[in-house]
């Protein structure tokens, strides 16, 4: 659906008021961990059974009566040029953090910030127009929500799910020998980069939107397979920074075989441009000294696709060996049968959280 404005100065650009774009907004990981530090001793909530302690996607919140409420809430500075694209991926993104906790979302509520001045009102109503599309296809309310004058157009959802407690699948339970699987390809941020710049091919660009708009409703279903020891999706900070999340929070470690690894169509197309997310050189900072390669693998190329900053990315989850059939299932019922076959499996801890092996796991 296109949203192109013509002013005098021509059609407006969404990405051109935004210093980031997508989950590339996202603060370094070593500097929110500053900024999340405390030093008061807070109040302890008994029922809280995810919060801030952990690198966990959604809080979730014991209802008492065997279920469990989950509250997230993301958003971020545009990362497409067209308003209700622009719409429909925040809010993917945002409820994409229930389903990675393995629940069903119930309903959302919209965070909007607009540079009144710049930006006709009418581009910000297709936002909207496009955050009511993706929740009536998760069939939720977009219930209400926050709006604000900003100096940079923002845009997000507040969300509210529903799981069994016992259905909760977190981010740092996995077990040694799980077996990783990831549910869409990585490369996106050097996508949207392209598209920010002005590079990007139509047939690229439509990748880029497609999977980003993609819902990532395997989750619940996911949720419900015992088997299934840890679930999140890959957002900012890449699959490199969310692996070690989940390995470090498990006191594991893990190994990628780099061939399997899924790499969205034309990502390295524009990577041999030095197309690369500002995101990415933040993010490699902050984990290099965590990850190993292993001689054959393109470090070179690596470096760049690993820590890229992906918005509304893949569900990363460990899988019990012994358990793939029912999983794979689930996967293929999903529609996500390219992506039924692990890309590695957690180990014990070394000096390296990440060994990236050269070749495929199989």
């Amino acid at each position: 659906m296109s949203t192109e404005i013509i002013q005098d100065a021509g059609p407006i650009r969404l990405t051109q008021f935004s210093r980031g774009a997508g989950c590339g907004c996202k603060i370094a990981p070593s500097v929110l961990e500053e900024i999340l530090r405390t030093e008061q001793n807070g109040k302890t909530f008994p029922d809280l059974l995810v919060g801030n302690q952990s690198n966990d996607d959604a809080a979730v919140y014991d209802l008492g009566n065997g279920s469990a409420v989950i509250s997230t809430t993301d958003f971020f500075m545009p990362i497409v040029d067209d308003a209700f694209d622009f719409g429909r991926i925040a809010s993917a993104n945002a409820i994409s953090d229930v389903y990675a906790m393995g629940g069903k979302p119930l309903m959302a509520v919209a965070v909007l910030g607009w540079p009144i001045e710049k930006i006709p009102v009418s581009l910000a109503q297709q936002v909207l127009e496009g955050a009511r599309k993706t929740c009536a296809e998760a069939n939720i309310p977009l219930a209400g929500g926050h709006s604000i004058d900003a100096a940079e157009p923002i845009f997000g959802l507040a969300v509210t799910g529903l799981v069994d407690v016992s259905l909760l699948k977190k981010n740092n339970t996995a077990t040694e020998g799980d077996l990783i699987y990831l549910t869409k390809p990585i490369g996106v941020g050097i996508l949207s980069t392209a598209i920010k710049r002005g590079l990007i091919q139509p047939e690229h660009e439509a990748v880029a939107i497609e999977s980003m708009c993609q819902l990532n409703k395997a989750g619940e279903p996911l949720g419900r397979i015992a088997g299934v020891t840890a679930m999140t999706d890959v957002t900012g900070f890449g699959i490199l920074g969310h692996l070690v999340e989940m390995a470090s929070g498990a006191g594991l470690g893990a190994e990628i075989f780099y061939q399997d690894i899924p790499v969205a169509p034309g990502a390295r197309e524009y990577l041999a441009q030095r197309v690369v997310p500002d995101a990415t050189f933040r993010n490699w900072n902050s984990y290099s000294s965590k990850v190993g390669f292993e001689k054959g693998v393109p470090v070179m190329e690596a470096f760049s696709l690993l820590p890229d900053p992906q918005t509304n990315g893949g569900l990363l989850f460990t899988v019990k060996p012994g358990q793939e059939e029912a999983v794979e299932a689930c996967l293929q019922a999903e529609g996500l049968g390219a992506f039924a076959k692990p890309i590695g499996r957690m180990v014990a801890a070394s000096d390296k959280i990440i060994s990236v092996r050269n070749g495929s796991f199989s």
